[in-house]
């Protein structure tokens, strides 16, 4: 699916929620939903970064986005119901998540892993995914079709040397969308994971700070596969965990 040619309307009147949409993949691909005619909803912590992004889509001639400043750190259960009920109630119903926003922690040996960083880590790409998706079911399941599209990493299908915390959470991460895919597989929503690869953003700096960033694609580049996991030309493809750049 990495060269798929997604149709000009493919998203046409869709409403999609991207988390992590203020930099990166998470703002790329919101740009591009938006652009496939989409009206997206931003969330991430920072509201200049989501500001920024919001004015590029109108800029653009695409429909309207909302923002949602939420920081998956501190959120909790409650708010993720309150965030899905004013969904409902503004849009009526949901028709796709993309879950990008996820923290690395730091790379260290499994025995030096502090318990505040395995709690952030944690809270973050695990148990916020995990709560917000509960939230979000019931006004997913109003759409004709719906698509939730999580993000995991190669560390999340084989362990690797010192990255034990980030690793562990995209392990728990496609277990999370098997588990979905297979409650929900003759419904109509569907469940996904797509590995982005190696990838020009910050995050990969943070790990690789050695590395020269004008080797790897750009969030540009890998969007193919985003658009048809978020597409109805998926619309039998559920319980995968797509590569965006296949070795």
């Amino acid at each position: 699916m990495n060269e798929y040619q997604a149709p000009a309307e493919l998203l046409k009147d869709k409403v999609i929620l991207v988390t992590g949409a203020g930099d990166g993949i998470g703002a790329e691909a919101a740009r591009c939903y938006a652009a496939h005619g989409a009206t997206c909803i931003l969330l991430g912590r920072t509201v200049a970064k989501l500001e920024k992004v919001y004015d590029e889509i109108v800029a653009a001639g695409n429909a309207e986005p909302a923002i949602v400043p939420l920081d998956l750190k501190g959120a909790t259960p409650s708010h993720y119901q309150q965030m899905g009920q004013t969904i409902a109630d503004q849009f009526g119903r949901l028709d796709g998540v993309l879950h990008n926003a996820s923290v690395l922690g730091h790379l260290s040996a499994f025995k030096d892993i502090g318990e505040e960083e395995w709690r952030e880590v944690m809270q973050i790409n695990l148990n916020g995914t995990v709560f917000m998706t509960q939230a979000l079911i019931p006004v997913l399941e109003k759409a004709p079709n719906a698509s939730v599209v999580f993000t995991t990493s190669s560390v999340g299908r084989k362990g690797r040397a010192f990255w034990g915390t980030y690793a562990v959470s995209k392990f728990a991460t496609e277990g999370v969308m098997q588990t979905l895919a297979d409650e929900y597989r003759h419904k109509s929503l569907r469940f996904n994971c797509i590995n982005p690869g190696g990838t020009r953003t910050s995050m990969r700096a943070q790990a690789f700070p050695a590395e020269n960033p004008e080797t790897l694609k750009t969030p540009a580049d890998i969007m193919p596969t985003y658009l048809y996991l978020m597409g109805d030309d998926s619309i039998e493809v559920t319980g995968q965990s797509l590569d965006c750049q296949p070795k």
